[in-house]
């Protein structure tokens, strides 16, 4: 696999970590003194809203602080147009996201109504921006070293 790819590839396995809301998961993706920093770009001025720093402490937010899904509720992180660059043992990602809500409805007792056809639920796009890595190889594997997320609209933290 090229560079460009496994680059790509583990904010593939970002977003997956992150819907599954696996901690242990996302906390491999990061250098052990990794600084994850979270941003609401407000009409191209930034506003700092939450830093993490270290991998344990990231893996910890996602299994932690990410509300929990509902029954039959999920999230899809969606990420496109991915501009890579890498230099060596360094690279750089840019990608645009999208973040969806699933919430599939409840099969009746008694069935579908007549003519229900197809996905029983709904779909709400609640979260977009981009996904800014900074990378570096270790070992042989890319690990994020900094992640800037830009947000498109403001987010509350707890206790924040």
């Amino acid at each position: 696999m090229d560079d460009e790819r496994a680059v790509a590839q583990v904010l593939a396995r970002y977003v997956r970590a992150a819907d599954h809301r696996d901690g242990a998961a996302m906390s491999a993706l990061f250098v052990e003194d990794a600084v994850v920093e979270i941003y609401y770009s407000n009409g191209g001025t930034r506003e700092k809203l939450a830093e993490i720093t270290g991998a344990e402490a990231i893996g910890n937010a996602v299994a932690g602080m990410m509300v929990p899904h509902p029954p039959r509720g999920w999230s899809h992180h969606t990420t496109q147009d991915h501009l890579v660059e890498v230099d060596g043992d360094e690279a750089a990602l840019d990608a645009q996201f999208v973040v969806f809500s699933i919430q599939g409805d409840e099969r009746p007792a008694d069935g579908w109504p007549a003519g229900a056809f197809g996905a029983q639920g709904t779909i709400t796009p609640i979260e977009s921006g981009y996904y800014q890595p900074r990378l570096r190889r270790v070992d042989g594997a890319w690990r994020i070293v900094h992640h800037t997320i830009l947000l498109d609209q403001p987010m509350a933290f707890p206790g924040a």
